[in-house]
């Protein structure tokens, strides 16, 4: 689709946003697709990874308020109550889909990060940015509060004092800082972020896919549970990565002294 671009090659499934004049930044139709396609690929039993990326020197700016707003000065602009009724079903179901979906999800982060692009990164499983990216929280310098999960991963993520400097004070981040802050997982000279993020993909594609889905479920879902009702999510996803062929070959691969070669079945 326009301002998307899709790759499923092998286990692996590339959503790419191709927007690069506005810095790739997020339209309704472009939010709607990676809906889509994450969704879809939690239900492929042929994806194994999914890669979010940005073309040209930006990942993501964050969303397109300047063309939503230009749309908006005439006789047809939305009625008040738009954006809430709106987000739900928009940027509100895209970050708890990443957050959710049991197929890892690794960023690739170049360029400016901000807003939505800055949620997308923090949402996925592993994010490696360019140690001279830029990642930033916009709102309080355009006057309008953080949406699409912004103050709710980035005190989870690095704390509530560094995220009262992003999120209040709009200090921006290099990805350098943001490795050590806990922000990304991993920060990278430009050149080598390619190659670092294809090695993180090549790991996940040859990992044993039920086991990794269900560990990601148990961390997101750990953190609104209590500790009796964890224990018996662990009990679950134990039961079912048992019963996956992918558990067998570990247990031979391990008796036999070699590396496992893991299906994702």
């Amino acid at each position: 689709m326009d301002g998307l671009r899709v790759d499923h090659t092998g286990g692996v499934l590339r959503l790419e946003l191709d927007r690069p004049d506005t810095r790739n930044a997020l339209t309704d139709e472009v939010v709607a697709g990676l809906i889509d396609h994450v969704d879809a690929a939690g239900r492929d039993e042929t994806v194994r990874v999914i890669v979010l990326s940005g073309a040209g020197d930006h990942f993501c700016s964050g969303f397109d308020i300047v063309a939503r707003n230009a749309r908006g000065t005439d006789e047809r602009r939305p009625r008040v109550g738009s954006i809430q009724r709106r987000l739900p079903s928009q940027a509100h179901r895209l970050i708890p889909l990443l957050l959710s979906v049991q197929t890892p999800v690794v960023c690739r982060v170049q360029g400016w990060a901000a807003g939505i692009g800055l949620h997308l990164a923090l949402a996925a499983d592993v994010a490696v940015a360019a140690d001279d990216a830029r990642l930033w929280e916009p709102f309080s310098e355009r006057g309008f509060t953080p949406d699409s999960g912004g103050t709710w991963l980035l005190p989870r993520r690095i704390g509530e004092v560094r995220a009262r400097q992003m999120l209040l004070l709009g200090r921006a981040v290099s990805g350098a800082e943001a490795a050590e802050w806990g922000l990304v997982h991993r920060a990278v000279p430009g050149g080598d972020l390619e190659a670092a993020v294809d090695d993180v993909v090549a790991r996940l594609a040859d990992a044993p896919t039920i086991a990794i889905g269900l560990t990601k479920w148990l961390l997101h879902a750990g953190a609104s549970a209590s500790l009796e009702e964890h224990l018996q999510h662990e009990a679950l996803a134990l039961e079912l990565s048992s019963r996956s062929e992918d558990f067998r070959e570990g247990l031979s691969a391990f008796k036999e002294k070699r590396p496992p070669d893991f299906t994702g079945r």
